[in-house]
């Protein structure tokens, strides 16, 4: 196990993370580039070397429900990779990339456009048809003999 001070050389070697003493003589450290109202990514390092660092919906961790995973017993090599996550996740903010494919036959062309967790089929600005998923509005464009427009 680290000790407090080897968790805090760590810890401190992430330039975009800022000290803040708490009670306890207990640290937290914030990112305050966060792209989110949460900056504290590490939270209450203990001097008897507890501590938790924020890894809500981080796949790969089992946070608890405050979105904290336990770093007492990490090794350097934990430490660091699990601060690196938290401060990539909280880095940007998620921004899902909306889905426009064209689709075509003889005569015709159709725009098929994710729109806020629909698929919405365009003939020109006019909307002909909206499907819950993906699959569903694919199978209706190949039964009206439509074909996926290389790009």
């Amino acid at each position: 196990m680290l000790t407090f001070e080897e968790k805090q050389a760590i810890i401190e070697s992430f330039p975009e993370l800022t000290r803040k003493e708490v009670s306890m003589k207990r640290l937290n450290y914030h990112f305050e580039e966060s792209a989110y109202d949460k900056k504290v990514v590490v939270q209450h390092l203990h001097p008897n070397g507890n501590g938790f660092v924020y890894v809500a919906d981080i796949p790969g961790y089992e946070a608890d429900d405050r979105g904290l995973v336990n770093i007492r017993e990490a090794t350097e090599e934990e430490l660091r990779k699990i601060i690196a996550d938290s401060i990539q996740a909280l880095g940007h903010e998620e921004v899902e990339a909306s889905v426009q494919q064209t689709w075509v036959n003889g005569e015709n062309t159709l725009e098929l456009k994710e729109e806020e967790g629909y698929w919405n089929v365009y003939h020109g600005l006019n909307l002909e048809d909206s499907f819950g998923d993906y699959e569903e509005a694919v199978e209706y464009l190949k039964e009206e003999q439509f074909t996926l427009k290389e790009e």
